[in-house]
Parts: C-alpha cells; structure tokens; sequence
C-alpha cells in the first residue's frame, strides 16, 4: 500500500467512510478454504478476521442491496466477466464511494472514468 492511499484510508476511517463489503468476506472465505490450491492464510479464522476489522475506528460492512446486484450486471463500458468484482464495481458506484483495490483490471476500469479508486 502507498502512502498516499494509506493515508486516503486513514482520512476516510476518521470521517466513518470505510465500508468493507460482504462481497469481500465472501471472496476471502473461499480463498482461505482448507481445499483451495494456493491457499490464503490470515492467522485466523475469517470470520474472526472480519470481526477485527470490522471492530476498527470507522469501519462498517457496506450494504448489498437489490440495487447494487441490478447495477453490477448494467456496468458501463467494457468490464470483465468476474462477479465479485462486478459486485464490488456496482456497490463503489450505487454509493459514489472510491474502491481499495490493487486489481489492475479495476484500476483500468477507473482509469476509463468508470469508477473512483484508491490503488493499495
């Protein structure tokens, strides 16, 4: 993470603006699954993890509503297939939040003026 998004994130926990979406938790709970090949490992459960993290000054889970599941199938532009990172697009968009992220395919999309990032 650079200092400058560090610092972005930093300025959005202290405002109450850190959102971690379920979408997140869902991607992280099958990638530290006992059967994935190349397996993440957090030092602990996921759910224990989230709860941490979500405890912290100015974090929130983000909704997942009716509407971010509509917008994440109507993306403007070119988009890659992937569904969680449609979900996690569309939720950043229904909410004019920025996204935290180091996919470059995200990175390409905001780059396009599809979407606010912080890079990490």
């Amino acid at each position: 993470m650079t200092k400058s998004s560090a610092a972005a994130i930093d300025r959005a926990a202290a405002a109450g603006g850190v959102l971690i979406s379920p979408i997140s938790a869902w991607e992280i709970g099958l990638l530290t699954h006992h059967n994935q090949p190349n397996r993440l490992e957090l030092g602990r459960d996921p759910e224990v993890w989230f709860q941490r993290v979500l405890g912290e000054r100015g974090a929130a889970e983000a909704p997942f509503t009716f509407e971010i599941a509509l917008a994440a199938t109507r993306l403007p532009g070119t988009f890659h297939r992937d569904p969680a990172d449609r979900f996690l697009v569309a939720t950043a968009r229904v909410l004019g939040i920025p996204i935290v992220t180091r996919d470059e395919d995200i990175e390409a999309y905001a780059k396009a003026g599809h979407v606010k990032l912080i890079v990490c």
